[in-house]
């Protein structure tokens, strides 16, 4: 038997504030020893400040691509059968499975100038590997499944017959989708494309080889955390940390505010 709700809720409080609460507390207090203007120095000195827009915006972008490509996947993978889906199925969760520095190697291996890849996209001027670009790849690549993995059920226990009374009605293909389907997926789609965000901000192991980490350039915030750390700075490596909790609480009450909007409309 279940325990009543005063039990429960204690056991949840207790639990969020052990694991969560009391980590952040620690996280947003540590950099207050260094002042406001200590604080502010930390978090916007240009190598601080360059790192975290590479960070923020590779995983914007990436959550972008995914967003796209991750419901294209979604779609064949429900309503369409081919030779090899389950392996198709199955490969999506490679990222899951796969340990992040292992993919990370991978990535860079493939993209590198002299990669299997790479040696083409060489020759026309193009370099992934060592350069913002490789970040994005390697974000694009640890955050698909969330995207796939959250539409597809939604969209596999869609009931069809929607779809067949709007297409009795005269809508063409691109008017079902539009009006049928997608508003119907579409908290899932965002809570795919918001996990996909959130996850590649702080990713860290499949992104830290195939980035080159040159300041300025290509450094994300989550390495340069690791190296304010292993210099003992830890008032900064936690303002910066705290700079990206910030900013990701932000983006993230943002998505939320879309996806209760979504649930609204629908």
């Amino acid at each position: 038997m279940i325990p009543g709700f005063g039990i429960t809720f204690g056991f949840t409080v207790f639990y969020l504030s052990a694991v969560i609460l009391i980590p952040l507390a620690a996280l947003l207090l540590r950099p207050w020893e260094l002042g406001v203007s200590g604080v502010w120095a930390a978090v916007s000195e240009p190598r601080v400040a360059a790192s975290l827009r590479l960070s923020f915006g590779a995983a914007l972008i990436a959550a972008a691509i995914n967003a796209v490509f991750g419901l294209l996947v979604a779609w064949v993978l429900v309503r369409y059968r081919f030779a090899g889906k389950r392996v198709v199925d199955a490969l999506v969760d490679l990222p899951f499975a796969l340990p992040t520095a292992v993919a990370g190697i991978a990535l860079t291996t493939l993209y590198a100038p002299g990669g299997w890849i790479g040696q083409f996209l060489d020759p026309l001027g193009v370099k992934v590997a060592y350069t913002p670009i490789g970040v994005v790849v390697a974000l694009t690549f640890i955050g698909l499944p969330f995207v796939v993995r959250s539409v597809q059920p939604v969209l596999a226990d869609l009931e069809r017959e929607f779809e067949e009374a709007a297409a009795t009605l005269g809508a063409t293909r691109l008017q079902v989708f539009r009006r049928v389907i997608f508003p119907a997926i579409l908290p899932a789609w965002l809570t795919g494309v918001a996990l996909a965000f959130a996850r590649a901000v702080g990713e860290y192991g499949s992104v830290i080889f195939i980035a080159g980490n040159i300041p300025l350039v290509s450094e994300i915030a989550p390495l340069l955390i690791v190296t304010k750390l292993e210099q003992y700075d830890y008032a900064g490596a936690a303002a910066v940390g705290s700079a990206m909790l910030v900013i990701s609480f932000a983006m993230l009450l943002v998505i939320n505010a879309l996806q209760a909007w979504a649930r609204a409309r629908g």
